[in-house]
């Protein structure tokens, strides 16, 4: 008890260093209760010792599922994509249930930071914020990525392509967005993808059409 006591003094110390020497004791099976040490991840500003709480959290399991899902309440946006950058790390399925709410946060750190990590673990629902994040140009290798990962599944590849493609109409018509889309075609396959690259291979832009028109052989078409 004495040692759970003096390892949350640690974690509510003013000095990072101290704080995330604690995170990793709890880590290596330190004894501190779970709710404090997700208190202590939702409240931390410092980026390394956020990741040793994560880590810690982790380690944890469906334990701290519950109350990082409390940080998802809280009034503070950055509250929230602490918690969801913490259930990010935790592969399991209460932990993606709190993640595909996040996709519906009022902040759109949030929802991308959610759909990112839904992304990795599969889930269809996270492709339309993740092409959004392509077209705005917000993480937008990442969210590629992401999306070139959902593709592996025919069906979702095709959606996905088609999603892309309508935004070459309604979202992004600077050329810089146009860019990013056949960038991110270039990790999707199947022929809705190829045909949207078609098209943009005789687009205006010269940077466009030539990375369109390469992506295009490389697939042989």
């Amino acid at each position: 008890m004495l040692r759970a006591v003096a390892l949350l003094q640690a974690l509510r110390s003013p000095s990072p260093g101290e704080r995330q020497r604690a995170a990793l004791c709890v880590a290596e099976g330190g004894a501190a209760p779970v709710p404090a040490l997700a208190e202590a991840a939702l409240g931390e500003t410092d980026a390394a010792v956020a990741g040793a709480l994560r880590w810690a959290l982790a380690r944890a399991g469906g334990a701290a599922v519950g109350p990082l899902g409390e940080g998802l309440r809280s009034a503070e946006p950055e509250v929230r994509e602490r918690a969801v950058r913490a259930l990010a790390e935790i592969p399991l399925h209460g932990a993606t249930a709190l993640l595909e709410e996040a996709l519906e946060d009022g902040d759109a750190g949030v929802r991308r930071s959610a759909a990112l990590a839904l992304g990795v673990r599969g889930v269809a629902r996270a492709v339309p914020a993740l092409t959004d994040m392509v077209v705005e140009g917000v993480n937008d290798v990442d969210a590629a990525d992401a999306l070139s990962a959902l593709a592996g599944d025919p069906a979702l590849a095709e959606r996905i392509a088609a999603g892309l493609r309508g935004r070459l109409v309604h979202g992004a018509a600077a050329a810089p967005g146009r860019l990013r889309l056949v960038q991110a075609l270039a990790g999707i396959p199947g022929g809705t993808a190829a045909g949207a690259l078609a098209d943009l291979s005789r687009d205006e832009d010269r940077s466009v059409s030539r990375t369109a028109a390469y992506l295009l052989r490389s697939r042989g078409a």
